[in-house]
């Protein structure tokens, strides 16, 4: 099948091919992430109720929940607390007006997470959002968007490149080796140096994986720049291995993109924070 990369619509259909795997996996990655939000849509009170519930909070000030309510006969309020903690939990009235129903979570120090739950009361009945557990939100710093949009850039360049390559692999493209340092080229800058500067501006410190801590995000791309560095180092030294290489690098690489984006993620631990408290609402 090598022989078809001599055509032209083949290799732009390998091209097209790569960027919906890159587009889907990046969509799948984002969507089912815990800081991805809850969506609401119920009927209550003759009317509706829709919006989201955050999940994630970033920059200086509270979190605002806002619904969109149709009936003016229904009322709300917000239980809430820090979490993991077994703190009482604390009531908030959420304040109606315009079709709206909203309140304000209290801002948290970087990495300081709450948990808390809607309830919507009306005439006919009263639900909880979310139905089968509580929402938690976690609240980080204001990430540049010079830092952002790069890292994320580069990121799923990389994530491109590595579909690429898997399709050229797989298809029995010659040279495939060629793909690995652009694979690195573009993962070490977006993950190793634009990375920890993201987590720098949102949590605090610039790395939190191994050896210094349990943070997937950072030891999911360390894992994928291990791999990769492997398949170099065998298509330099032993080219006739590069396609089984760059696939099980590949292999690598699509799993720490199938574990969702956040998850294991930087946590505050309230008993090391001494005396820290959230505020309350007045």
């Amino acid at each position: 099948m090598s022989r078809l990369f001599d055509h032209r619509w083949f290799r732009v259909l390998i091209v097209l091919a790569a960027l919906f795997g890159t587009v889907a996996l990046a969509s799948y990655q984002r969507r089912t992430g815990p800081t991805w939000p809850v969506p609401v849509d119920e009927s209550l009170g003759g009317g509706e109720v829709t919006g989201e519930l955050p999940r994630s909070h970033g920059g200086d000030g509270n979190a605002t929940v806002s619904l969109e309510v149709t009936s003016t006969e229904v009322s709300g309020e917000i239980l809430w607390r820090r979490y993991p903690t077994s703190d009482p939990w604390t009531h908030l009235p959420m304040a109606a007006g315009s079709g709206t129903l909203t309140a304000q979570l209290p801002h948290q120090p970087p990495a300081g997470k709450l948990e808390y739950s809607v309830r919507l009361t009306a005439p006919d009945k009263e639900v909880v959002l979310p139905a089968d557990e509580t929402a938690i939100i976690r609240f980080r710093g204001d990430v540049p968007a010079w830092v952002l949009i790069p890292h994320i850039l580069l990121m799923f360049l990389a994530l491109y490149v590595v579909f690429r390559a898997t399709l050229g692999a797989i298809l029995g493209e010659e040279n495939v080796g060629r793909f690995v340092p652009w694979v690195l080229g573009l993962m070490i800058p977006g993950g190793f140096i634009l990375g920890p500067l993201v987590q720098k501006f949102a949590f605090g410190e610039y790395w939190t994986g191994w050896p210094f801590g349990g943070d997937w995000t950072d030891n999911k791309t360390l894992a994928a720049l291990v791999a990769w560095l492997v398949a170099w180092a065998i298509c330099r030294w032993r080219p006739r291995f590069q396609r089984p290489a760059v696939l099980l690098a590949a292999v690598v690489m699509f799993a720490v993109y199938l574990i969702p984006h956040s998850i294991h993620g930087s946590e505050l631990d309230w008993e090391e924070v001494e005396g820290q408290q959230p505020s309350r609402p007045s």
